[in-house]
């Protein structure tokens, strides 16, 4: 069963690089805002290290290694999964959900899977590079359980990120159009960019816990600049995380359908 649904992600990863290749002069100008976004981003942290030596723990590569880890998980679930999940409202509003529900595999999969964006992919390798430079930089050597560690902890940010944004837009079965709750949660996501330590009380809790965009990005962050024993407790409360928005988003998913009314009843 694995292989089956590997396969036919495998063939939907294919039309939508032909799709893409299609319109080189969009995957270039979308690749080109990106970048000049993420260098922002970094300009930002360069200005405002300027003026501090530290915000709370962090130096100033590690916050751009923390800005850099938020780059590349950001830019793996756009390239996934943020333009499927972005169109779930429009497929219940116009009934051609229908299509994906009549499918042998499970209708989740297929609607999150459907197309695939290579510009961010590009860009999440940007980001990579960046964080290898602040790796450089802060004169460190990670070992190889802790870029393991890392690698699981980027993975889990990019499922809680799907799971939130699923399941808000996995609402318009209740309101049809829920694309202004998908939108916000795409702008919320970056508070994640920040260092976990410049929040504070219910803000941090909320944002910890039940909407977990704080940990996606600090968590990794943490893993790879610092001793990695000093951030198990991050990542034993990411993975906590992660398992509680994964099984909302299903439950919502689920409860979903029982009151879709397809195109044809």
């Amino acid at each position: 069963m694995p292989m089956r649904y590997l396969r036919i992600y495998m063939m939907l990863m294919r039309n939508s690089l032909i799709r893409e290749m299609g319109f080189k002069a969009n995957f270039l100008l979308w690749t080109v805002v990106e970048l000049c976004w993420f260098l922002g981003q970094v300009l930002f942290i360069d200005v405002l290290f300027s003026h501090v030596d530290q915000i709370g723990d962090w130096n100033r590569w590690q916050m751009v290694a923390l800005i850099s880890t938020h780059q590349i998980i950001a830019q793996i679930f756009q390239a996934f999964f943020y333009i499927n999940v972005t169109n779930l409202p429009e497929l219940v509003r116009t009934g051609k959900l229908d299509t994906y529900l009549t499918l042998p595999v499970d209708a989740q999969f297929t609607v999150s899977t459907k197309q695939f964006g290579l510009d961010n992919l590009t860009n999440a390798l940007i980001g990579t590079g960046i964080l290898l430079y602040s790796i450089k930089q802060l004169q460190i050597a990670p070992s190889l359980p802790q870029v393991c560690l890392y690698l699981a902890a980027v993975m889990l940010g990019v499922c809680i990120h799907y799971s939130v944004m699923f399941s808000l837009s996995s609402l318009c079965f209740w309101i049809i159009r829920a694309q202004g709750l998908v939108y916000g949660y795409f702008n919320l996501f970056n508070i994640g960019r920040y260092p976990d330590t410049v929040y504070k009380g219910v803000f941090r809790v909320i944002f910890s816990w039940i909407i977990p965009v704080i940990l996606v990005a600090n968590v990794p962050a943490r893993v790879i600049t610092r001793a990695a024993d000093s951030a198990l407790a991050g990542m034993l409360q990411l993975c906590a995380a992660t398992i509680f928005v994964m099984i909302v988003c299903r439950l919502i998913w689920m409860r979903g359908l029982r009151r879709y009314s397809s195109a044809s009843s």
